[in-house]
């Protein structure tokens, strides 16, 4: 925890984002790729509710954390907000000239093999995410989703590693649980809320495989959002709730009055908290 903190110490000293990089002429440019889903678009909720991109998403502060070492490093976002992993592969929510997010990822790798220092990799939350509707978790709908991910995201790592070659960085991650929150809504919510917990520890078990499987590396958001420490601690308006609950609150939208909130996005200092756990992985 303390390597975290540190790190995000220095991803908050780096100020805004940016999704290009200027180099002198004798500085080579290289690449950070970042692919996914609405996480690595840094959506957030605006005033209305409405779900936007920002330049204040993980991807945007991990570039920012890096660039001052990496002279010539330049950003290419190519994340898709509701991407599942059947869709990254064959397209139909975000136009992409090459028919898919996949298409144009590997087509990016193939075009500038040798210059990605790494990707990243978020891939996974919506063929899960919409099995709570109401409130309510379909079981069902979970299995089907974890089979669906186990099913296509190795696959996806397979082109990535085919395109880029050997050399560059390919990084994922797991994902922190924000159907926690509903652990505010007493005894009713708070074992809707352990039920989901058990589903994301074998969802993130999930993914822990699928990456070490690939031999790419998996950053532990789920650890830097404290999503299995049950400690009692204080939450401003709830009084003492879990730690993990309390940092869903915290870090995400999840608990947020209406019209903006329940939203399961991160807002700016739960993405920075992403950011620092990649950051020694990159």
């Amino acid at each position: 925890m303390l390597g975290l903190l540190a790190a995000v110490a220095g991803l908050a000293a780096c100020g805004s984002s940016s999704s290009s990089g200027s180099s002198s002429p004798s500085t080579r440019t290289t690449y950070y790729v970042s692919v996914g889903d609405s996480l690595a678009v840094g959506v957030q909720p605006d005033a209305s509710g409405k779900s936007l991109a920002t330049n204040q998403g993980y991807a945007d502060d991990l570039y920012n954390s890096v660039r001052s070492s990496r002279p010539g490093l330049r950003l290419v976002k190519l994340g898709c907000s509701g991407e599942t992993t059947e869709t990254m592969t064959r397209g139909g929510i975000c136009h992409y000239p090459e028919g898919s997010q996949l298409g144009a990822a590997t087509a990016f790798l193939r075009a500038h093999k040798g210059s990605v220092a790494f990707l990243t990799i978020d891939m996974g939350a919506n063929d899960v995410d919409n099995c709570v509707p109401g409130g309510t978790v379909d079981v069902g709908c979970v299995l089907n989703g974890f089979s669906r991910i186990q099913a296509q995201l190795p696959g996806i790592l397979q082109q990535l590693r085919t395109a880029g070659g050997p050399q560059p960085r390919i990084v994922g991650m797991n994902l922190y649980d924000p159907f926690l929150a509903l652990d505010l809504n007493g005894p009713s919510g708070q074992s809707l809320g352990n039920l989901s917990l058990s589903f994301a520890a074998q969802l993130n078990g999930a993914f822990a495989s699928i990456y070490r499987a690939a031999g790419d590396q998996m950053a532990d958001v789920a650890g830097a959002f404290a999503t299995n420490d049950t400690t009692p601690t204080s939450l401003a308006g709830h009084g003492t709730v879990p730690t993990n609950v309390a940092r869903i609150c915290q870090w995400t939208w999840m608990c947020a009055a209406k019209p903006v909130g329940p939203n399961i996005h991160a807002n700016a200092t739960g993405y920075l908290m992403m950011a620092g756990a990649f950051r020694p992985l990159v």
